[in-house]
């Protein structure tokens, strides 16, 4: 039997434990699979007292993640500490350098320096994997870099963050408020403590940029990503949605347009009959459109302990096989600079909920701005629900809730559109916008 692969392992965590799980419970499979044992020789994490549910004394303790990476007994270091800085980039460059494999569950290490460790890696000549870093237990990265490697891409969108989709299914389901669902979400461990980094829309946008990169041979700029998140988002929208045939989704959206890539994170409301307006909870699932194919949803759990370390495992059997390619799907001089697409140029239909004052004229103001832009509506309901204009007003009879649905306009016509529409007093707060994403 060829020697085992040695393994160092940074981070002991819900993840790092896991993935000691299951190479001690997957001996035999990963053997049988690979050709040869997948052995952790040496462990580092912040703490040693801390209790962990599994028993690590066999292994050996190295003080610190950069003494783990150049530990000259490991072949592959597998970093699942996190973050973007160090200890965790200290530790991966030094393994790389080395010449050691890297497998890594970090997203936002990747999204911020991906560039740079993958042409080390190169460089090197050794595996940096991280099929762990995008939506768990699904296996998007090597769909994108080996599966289909021979189609061209023409978008690919998802649910990545499954904080946000329980907090969108619960507001549905059980007709409660945002805040609420929050508060239950972080009861439950889905989100931290302080939530803005997953509402907001942030970590969709890291992973969107790793699996923009993967489809489009571009270079990782989490800089170029329009992003807006779900907490604007109420029940009168969910509502809207439910009548109308959609289903509200935070969505990562990455399509290659005339202008160039277009990538965006937002609240899109999909057609309820779609793949991915199925996926409920805390599941992710990612949508791949490419020429010569039907469309690919691929759904599964998006973090947790097991999904994640399973990934990880996965790409360790990789390196166990001698399988290496390059880390993005091509070599790093390949890769191009990312030719932004605005958001103002881009096109599509679009749900907008306006709060107008019930003044004679003001659907006529309304109508005028928008074909003032050349915006054709697909449909448009006016409702009287007096509950829903109390809450909004604190008067009954003052603004009626008007939706409108467009047929495909741009993000400019829509915004100024909507901008000249508040500076004729018409409506009052501030306009809901919703895009539409088509399957």
């Amino acid at each position: 039997m060829a020697e085992p692969l040695k393994v160092g392992l940074a981070g002991l965590g819900t993840v790092g434990t896991s993935v000691v799980r299951l190479l001690e419970d997957g001996r035999d499979k990963l053997v049988a699979r690979s050709g040869r044992p997948i052995e952790v020789v040496a462990i580092t994490a912040r703490s040693r007292a801390k209790k962990r549910g599994a028993d690590l004394k066999k292994y050996r303790w190295v003080a610190d993640p950069l003494t783990l990476a150049r530990d000259p007994s490991i072949d592959v270091l597998v970093e699942v500490i996190g973050g973007a800085g160090d200890p965790a980039k200290a530790a991966v460059e030094a393994a790389l350098a080395a010449g050691k494999a890297v497998v890594t569950a970090n997203k936002a290490l990747l999204a911020r320096h991906g560039q740079k460790l993958a042409a080390l890696a190169e460089r090197h000549g050794v595996a940096l994997n991280f099929e762990a870093a995008v939506a768990g237990g699904i296996p998007v990265i090597k769909t994108l870099r080996e599966g289909l490697n021979g189609n061209a891409f023409t978008r690919i969108y998802g649910i990545l963050n499954g904080t946000c989709n329980y907090i969108l299914s619960r507001m549905e389901q059980d007709r409660l408020g945002f805040e609420q669902c929050l508060r239950e979400a972080q009861r439950l461990g889905y989100a931290e403590a302080d939530p803005s980094f997953d509402v907001e829309g942030h970590d969709t946008a890291q992973k969107l940029s790793i699996l923009a990169s993967l489809a489009f041979g571009t270079k990782l700029d989490p800089a170029a990503i329009y992003v807006e998140g779900i907490s604007s988002i109420t029940l009168a929208d969910l509502d809207a949605a439910e009548q109308l045939g959609y289903r509200v989704k935070l969505l990562g959206v990455a399509v290659k347009t005339e202008a160039g890539i277009e990538q965006r994170v937002h609240p899109t409301m999909v057609p309820k009959d779609s793949a991915i307006a199925q996926v409920m909870g805390v599941t992710n699932a990612v949508t791949i459109d490419a020429e010569g194919i039907m469309p690919i949803t691929l759904v599964g759990p998006g973090a947790g302990g097991m999904a994640t370390a399973s990934a990880v495992v996965s790409d360790l059997a990789d390196i166990a096989r001698g399988v290496r390619g390059a880390p993005f799907g091509r070599p790093v001089s390949h890769m191009t600079a990312t030719r932004r697409a605005p958001m103002q140029r881009h096109e599509g239909g679009y749900y907008i909920r306006l709060l107008a004052r019930d003044h004679p004229g003001t659907a006529a103001t309304i109508a005028r701005r928008l074909a003032q832009r050349g915006i054709s509506l697909d449909s448009i309901v006016q409702r009287h629900d007096a509950a829903e204009q109390r809450a909004a007003s604190g008067r009954s009879g003052k603004p009626v809730p008007v939706i409108m649905i467009t047929y495909a306009t741009s993000e400019d016509a829509v915004r100024k559109a909507l901008s000249a529409v508040r500076r004729d007093r018409v409506i009052s707060g501030s306009p809901q916008v919703i895009r539409i994403e088509k399957n």
